[in-house]
């Protein structure tokens, strides 16, 4: 049976939650982030929209695997996989759960700016 340390499955979930909002920091401010494209740091009026909806997409795709390693570390523990713990499927699970609500955020903000921008008057 397998025995669960309540510290160390606090101590991974505050990790993971650090990173993913590291990792979604990076991905807000391309100027903060090591690996920035040179097209990404251009002046704020000149974005690429190939570049956003690359991005947009890459995001999206990234969502989808960490919710879909989620499902597949339940079923293997769940089917008694002797590798597979409980801690790590929590682990999976919180890491899939922030992904979605941080996307799921950006699509609000996304629909949100095309409300304001239908509004305006022309």
């Amino acid at each position: 049976m397998n025995t669960i340390n309540n510290n160390q499955l606090l101590m991974q979930l505050r990790i993971a939650a650090m990173q993913a909002q590291s990792s979604q920091t990076n991905h807000l401010n391309p100027v903060a982030a090591p690996s920035a494209s040179p097209s990404a740091m251009a002046a704020p009026g000149s974005i690429d929209k190939a570049s956003f909806s690359a991005l947009l997409k890459e995001s999206m795709g990234n969502v989808n695997q960490l919710q879909q390693r989620a499902a597949s570390a339940r079923k293997a523990f769940e089917l008694g996989d002797p590798n597979m713990t409980l801690p790590d499927v929590m682990i999976a699970k919180s890491k899939s759960s922030l992904a979605f609500e941080g996307m799921l955020q950006v699509r609000n903000k996304l629909i949100e700016a095309y409300s304001e921008v239908k509004r305006m008057p022309v």
